[in-house]
C-alpha cells in the first residue's frame, strides 16, 4: 500500500514544473579555492594532429583558447588538498570544527577508498569528520552542496568541506576531436558554514534523467563490461575509441543542454519567485560558448550576467562553477553578490542552488604540480 502510494506522489506528470526541492537556513559559502595545474595547453597545438580548419572550427564552436593539463603522477585529489589546505590556511579555520569532507570525483586515485578518506589524512582532519564521495561530474558541485548543507544543517559542527577535481584527460582517447580539446584538469574546495546568526539561505532544485545514462559513459573499467579489450578501433564516428575512453553523444548531449536545462532553471526561478533580473550573476557549468549563450537567450538573461572561464581553462567538470567563481570574484573584497547556480551533465543529472555569496572568501586560481606520495 505504502509503495502504491509513493508511486502516485512521485509519478512524473507532463509539463510538471516541481523538482526535488530543498532550502537551508543559516547555512552559507563562505570560502573557495581553485587549484589547477602548471601545464598550460593551447588549442592550436593541436592542428598538428586535426589540422588546422578542424582546431578553427572547434575553437569558433566551444569557444575554448587553452586548458591545463597534469601530470602522469597528478591526481585530481592532489589538486583538491592543496586548495583546501590554501583554504583553511587563509580563513584560519580550526580542523576540529571540520564535521564533513565530501569529494566529487570520476577520476578517483583508487577504486578503494574513496579520495575523500586521502584528503582527510592530509589536512589532519578528526575521526569526528564524516568522510564520503559522490561519482558525478558537471552537476556535482550543486548536487554536493545540497548534500553537506543537509548535513550540516543536523550536526554540532561548523564547517564542511566540497572538494571538487577531476583528470578528465585520463579516459579520452587522443584522437577524440570532440573531447580532447575541451576538457581541462582541476581541483576545487569550497567551505560550507553553519552560522546561527548570519541569516544565509541555500536553495536548491535538482532533476535527474537515469533513462540517459548511456548520453554520456565510459562504457569499461568497473564491473559491467569487465572483460572490454583496451585496444581502440575505429567507432562509426571516424573516431578510434575503446570502451575505456568516455565517450559523449554530442546530439543527446546538445539537446539535453539547451532545452532541459534553461527548462530548470526558468522553472527554479519560478519556484523562487526570481527573475533573471534578481540575480547579479549565473555560474553555469561552463560546456561550450554556444550552449551558454543559447542558455542565456531561452531564460532571457543578458550574457553580462553570465560568468565565462571555458575560454581559458576550458570544461572543468564538476570545477566548472567553483572554478568560475574563483576567476571572477577571487581576491575581490567587501562584495556581496546573489548568484544562481547550475550544473548539468552525466547521468544526465542537472542542478540549480541560488544564494548570496560574500566575495571575501573567494581566493584565485592558483597553480601546482604538487602530489602526494602515497
Amino acid at each position: 500500500m505504502m509503495t502504491d502510494t509513493l508511486a502516485i506522489i512521485w509519478m512524473p506528470k507532463k509539463n510538471n514544473k516541481t523538482m526535488l526541492s530543498t532550502h537551508y537556513e543559516n547555512i552559507s559559502i563562505s570560502g573557495l579555492a581553485t587549484v589547477l595545474p602548471e601545464n598550460k595547453v593551447s588549442v592550436d597545438s593541436y592542428a598538428k594532429v586535426f589540422g588546422e580548419e578542424t582546431v578553427t572550427k572547434f575553437k569558433a564552436m566551444t569557444g575554448v583558447e587553452s586548458f591545463y593539463r597534469s601530470d602522469s603522477d597528478q591526481t585530481a585529489s592532489d589538486m583538491a588538498y592543496i586548495a583546501a589546505r590554501k583554504l583553511i590556511a587563509t580563513q584560519d579555520i580550526d580542523i576540529n570544527d571540520i564535521g564533513i569532507c565530501l569529494f566529487v570525483t570520476q577520476k578517483p586515485d583508487f577504486r578503494v577508498p574513496g579520495p575523500s578518506y586521502i584528503v582527510h589524512r592530509r589536512l589532519g582532519l578528526t575521526a569526528n569528520c564524516s568522510c564520503y564521495d559522490i561519482n558525478l561530474a558537471c552537476s556535482g558541485f550543486v548536487f554536493a552542496l545540497n548534500s553537506v548543507s543537509s548535513m550540516l544543517q543536523h550536526t554540532s559542527k561548523k564547517y564542511a568541506l566540497v572538494l571538487t577535481g577531476d583528470t578528465s584527460h585520463r579516459t579520452m582517447a587522443p584522437e577524440d576531436r570532440t573531447m580532447i580539446m575541451l576538457f581541462g584538469d582541476n581541483g576545487t574546495a569550497t567551505l560550507v558554514e553553519r552560522k546561527e546568526e548570519n541569516n544565509s539561505k541555500l536553495f536548491f532544485g535538482l532533476r535527474s534523467q537515469g533513462s540517459k545514462f548511456k548520453s554520456i559513459i565510459t562504457p569499461a573499467g568497473a564491473y559491467r563490461n569487465i572483460d572490454a579489450p583496451t585496444k581502440r578501433t575505429e567507432w562509426s564516428d571516424g573516431i578510434s575509441r575503446s570502451d575505456y575512453d568516455t565517450h559523449m553523444k554530442g546530439m543527446d548531449v546538445f539537446g539535453f543542454s539547451i532545452t532541459d536545462v534553461p527548462k530548470l532553471i526558468k522553472d527554479f526561478l519560478a519556484n523562487r519567485n526570481l527573475s533573471p533580473e534578481d540575480i547579479d550573476f549565473f555560474a553555469l557549468h561552463q560546456p561550450n560558448m554556444y550552449m551558454l549563450k543559447q542558455i542565456a537567450r531561452k531564460i532571457k538573461a543578458p550574457m553580462e550576467k553570465m560568468l565565462v572561464s571555458l575560454d581559458r581553462y576550458g570544461n572543468n567538470s564538476s570545477s566548472s562553477i567553483p572554478l568560475v567563481l574563483s576567476d571572477h570574484f577571487g581576491n575581490m573584497r567587501n562584495k556581496r553578490v546573489h548568484i544562481a547556480m547550475c550544473g548539468f551533465g552525466g547521468g544526465l543529472s542537472y542542478g540549480c542552488a541560488d544564494t548570496k555569496i560574500s566575495v571575501d572568501g573567494i581566493l584565485g586560481v592558483e597553480h601546482s604540480n604538487e602530489t602526494f606520495k602515497a
